[in-house]
């Protein structure tokens, strides 16, 4: 439809066949009103009528408009639409972005990270980090799990969506990018991070200094991890091991082939894992084989957890906590129990959907619940509004920055001795000073093997294996059918009291 002013008045135009369309399609969609009410629309109904609109905007919108335009923006809101934040369109940057992360390396600054697909005013779509990747920007900045992105660059994260989200982090080796983070319900500060060159990592390995325990951190499920923890295994078994400590916080996922081959080196025999969708291809049944299996039987075997523990990570410690080999210390686990599919839409573009959910030997799906620990503890207890003001007072001051940037190289020694001091003016933990201190002294180094300062969850493992009771714990624990199925009769008698009442 066109304005035109004549003779000082207005009048109208429209072409003829935008008059009959607009007959077409009304009429059209006042009789299918009528037969929603019998009977659902088919989805062949849905694509004529989208086609329809395609067609209509492309050819009368006011200015010409390019198609791609328009079959992005469709592709987007339908997949947007069914809710689920792993289910997305994957324009050509986020294709690439994709296929650098799958292939080992990509520019970014190390931030595994999640989107709700919908933003209220009560709860606003803001990113959170699932994870840090270790020695990364990110990580090295001390940006936590569950932390919340609020801003990138002063625009505001719930205004933009997953694919806009990547683009901004992501870019040229060397040049900056400013995240604002919400940490708690009060903390705020900007955090300016220089991306780099991730290469996504696996695994680190080492026996705890002057103990008898190896130490595996698997950061991360790719095809190398089962070849690299064997390896690890191999080196303890050398150093005469007789203790395990497997750590999974923080790590995001990956494959679950990997994961799979990892659990069959404990699991003698039965499902590992299973995946059940709609569509019987889907459904799966992972199953373990004596011949595999690579752990030495009858030793404690601890596996750590946090909230950054998801995916593949869930369906190890998973796995492990119902068959009672291993003992959950830390805290409850993410909750991804969701197996997705990209699919290419060309050699460009895609999507990624949801196709299947998985389940653990007893048969139980830890989707948006999580795994709870079998011993809960916290490495970074929550603050009072009074602490949390004096910790952001401490950290914008700079004076840890400041005190690094005058003492390079710092000692353990010196770290303690500068802990105290600051101290004395911001009333924090000395541990979590020294453990800031020790992030900046240590911004350009591989981070170390693990922290027995400040780690309160490693050290939680250690005990429990020079405590001696090991066996009785990990067979005290129950299942997680067995966790859910309580759960479930908590629930059902309150709604028998809310009834009643």
């Amino acid at each position: 439809m066109k304005n035109l002013f004549k003779n000082g008045k207005l009048h109208y135009g429209i072409s003829l066949s935008a008059i009959v369309f607009l007959l077409f399609f009304t009429s059209q969609c006042f009789a299918e009103s009528s037969v929603e009410k019998d009977s659902k629309i088919s989805s062949f109904q849905y694509v004529k009528k989208l086609n329809s609109v395609f067609d209509f905007v492309q050819q009368n919108y006011v200015d010409e408009i390019d198609p791609k335009i328009l079959y992005e923006g469709a592709l987007k809101g339908m997949l947007d639409a069914i809710g689920d934040p792993y289910t997305l369109y994957l324009d050509p940057n986020a294709m690439r972005d994709l296929t650098d992360t799958t292939a080992g390396s990509f520019g970014g600054v190390g931030l595994s990270i999640s989107k709700a697909a919908e933003s209220t005013q009560d709860k606003p779509a803001y990113v959170e980090v699932a994870t840090p990747i270790e020695d990364t920007p990110g990580a090295r900045a001390g940006i936590q799990s569950g932390d919340l992105i609020v801003a990138i660059d002063g625009m505001p994260t719930p205004d933009m969506t997953m694919n806009d989200v990547l683009a901004h982090l992501r870019g040229e080796i060397g040049s900056s990018v400013t995240v604002s983070i919400l940490r708690g319900k009060n903390m705020k500060f900007d955090v300016t991070l220089v991306r780099a060159l991730i290469e996504v990592p696996t695994i680190k390995a080492g026996m705890i200094e002057g103990t008898k325990t190896g130490y595996a951190r698997l950061i991360q499920f790719t095809p190398d991890t089962p070849v690299r923890l064997q390896d690890a295994i191999d080196d303890f078994e050398k150093q005469g091991y007789t203790s395990l400590i497997i750590d999974l916080r923080d790590n995001p996922g990956g494959l679950i082939t990997s994961v799979v081959d990892i659990a069959d080196k404990f699991i003698d025999a039965g499902p590992i894992v299973s995946t059940k969708s709609r569509l019987l291809f889907e459904n799966q049944q992972f199953t373990a084989s004596a011949s595999n299996t690579t752990v030495k039987k009858n030793i404690p075997v601890i596996v750590l957890i946090n909230r950054g523990s998801a995916s593949a990570s869930e369906i190890l410690s998973g796995a492990l906590k119902d068959y009672h080999l291993a003992y959950l210390v830390g805290e409850r686990t993410y909750g991804k129990g969701s197996v997705q599919q990209v699919i290419p839409l060309s050699n460009t573009d895609g999507f990624k959907i949801t196709m299947a959910r998985y389940y653990t030997p007893s048969d139980t799906n830890i989707d948006k619940i999580g795994i709870p620990p079998d011993y809960e503890i916290k490495n970074f207890e929550t603050m009072t509004p009074e602490q949390e003001k004096i910790y952001m007072d401490m950290l914008n001051s700079n004076i840890i920055t400041d005190t690094v940037d005058k003492n390079p190289g710092m000692s353990e020694a010196d770290i303690k001795k500068e802990a105290e001091e600051i101290s004395k003016k911001y009333e924090i933990d000395e541990r979590i000073i020294r453990r800031l201190i020790r992030i900046q002294v240590q911004k350009a180094q591989p981070a170390s093997l693990y922290d027995l300062d400040y780690d309160l969850q490693l050290n939680a493992a250690l005990k429990i294996i020079r405590d001696g009771h090991f066996d009785e714990l990990v067979k005290s624990t129950k299942t997680l059918r067995q966790l859910q199925d309580e759960v479930d009769e908590e629930k059902l008698n309150a709604d028998k009291v809310a009834e009643k009442r």
